[in-house]
C-alpha cells in the first residue's frame, strides 16, 4: 500500500507547526549546501528554500507517489532524488544542513542512524530534526496494543511496528558525543482538536497504520481498521477530543576543526 499524499496532506496545518519551529532554529549561512531527507510532496522543501535566499536543496524520499508530487517544485536551487534515508548515510557525500521534519521515525536502530547522518555535516554545519515521539502518543500505543492482539497477531504473522524513536536524553547524549554544540532539544506537544473519532482515525491513518495495511491480507484490512476505530472510540469518549500529539525537536551545530 502506497503513501497516498492526500490522506497525509489532509492534516498539512497541523504537520506544518513543528515544520516551522524547527526551522525556525536554522541559521543561514554562505554557502548552505542542504538535504531535506523524507521530504515527501516537497512543500516544505519548498518553503526552506524561500526561507534561506543562499542555500541549495536536495529533496530525499524514498516514495514515487510523494516524489510525483515534489517534481513541479523543482528549480536551480531545489533538486529531489528517490533514496531511502538508510541510503543516504551510506553514500560519500557531505553537506552543510541536515534537515528532517516527520520522517527519521520511519528508519531503524537510531543509535546508528543517527552518528552516520551527524558525520555527513560540514564543519560549522547544522543538523535539524523533528519526530513524533511514537511511543509516548496514544494512537500509537492503540495501534501497537491492537496488532499485538488476536486474531490480528496471527495475520501479522507476529510482526508489529515498535517505535525507533529514543529519549531526549539519549539523543542529546548522541549528538554531544558526535561534536554538535550549540544543542536545542525539546520535547513538545502539539494538540490535535477532533470533532469526532473518525478525525483521528484518519490522521494516523495517513502514517502509522500503512505498515500494517501492507502485511494485512486484503480481505482482513476492513476487520482490523473497524477494530482500530473501536479502540480509538473507547479511548477518546469525549467530544471534541484533544489529541496531545508529542514530538520530538533536535538541532545542533557541528564543531569547526
Amino acid at each position: 500500500m502506497p503513501w497516498d499524499p492526500i490522506i497525509y496532506n489532509k492534516f498539512k496545518n497541523v504537520r506544518f507547526l513543528p515544520f516551522f519551529d524547527l526551522s525556525d532554529m536554522i541559521q543561514e549561512t554562505i554557502p548552505m549546501k542542504s538535504v531535506d531527507l523524507g521530504c515527501g510532496t516537497g512543500e516544505q522543501t519548498a518553503l526552506l528554500v524561500e526561507k534561506f535566499n543562499h542555500a541549495t536543496f536536495t529533496g530525499i524520499d524514498s516514495s514515487l507517489e510523494m516524489l510525483e508530487k515534489a517534481h513541479p517544485l523543482r528549480s536551480d536551487r531545489l533538486e529531489f532524488k528517490c533514496q531511502t534515508t538508510e541510503e543516504f548515510a551510506s553514500a560519500d557525500e557531505s553537506w552543510d544542513l541536515v534537515f528532517s521534519n516527520a520522517a527519521l521515525q520511519w528508519s531503524d536502530d537510531h543509535h546508528e542512524l543517527f552518528p552516520k547522518l551527524i558525520s555527513k555535516i560540514n564543519p560549522g554545519g547544522q543538523f535539524a530534526v523533528q519526530m513524533p515521539c511514537q511511543a509516548e502518543n496514544k494512537l500509537n500505543k492503540l495501534l501497537y496494543n491492537l496488532a499485538d492482539s488476536e486474531p490480528y497477531k496471527t495475520q501479522l504473522k507476529g510482526w508489529n511496528r515498535k517505535s525507533a524513536v529514543l529519549g531526549v536524553d539519549e539523543y542529546a547524549q548522541i549528538m554531544f558525543a558526535c561534536g554538535l554544540s550549540n544543542l536545542n532539544i525539546s520535547q513538545r506537544v502539539y494538540p490535535i482538536l477532533a470533532e469526532d473519532q473518525d478525525t483521528l482515525y484518519e490522521f494516523i491513518a495517513g502514517s502509522a497504520l500503512i505498515p500494517y495495511m501492507e502485511r494485512l491480507k486484503e480481505e482482513e484490512r476492513p476487520l482490523f481498521i473497524k477494530a482500530f476505530k473501536v479502540e480509538i472510540a473507547h479511548a477518546f469518549k469525549q467530544l471534541p477530543a484533544l489529541y496531545a500529539f508529542k514530538r520530538i525537536l533536535l538541532y545542533g551545530i557541528k564543531a569547526l576543526d
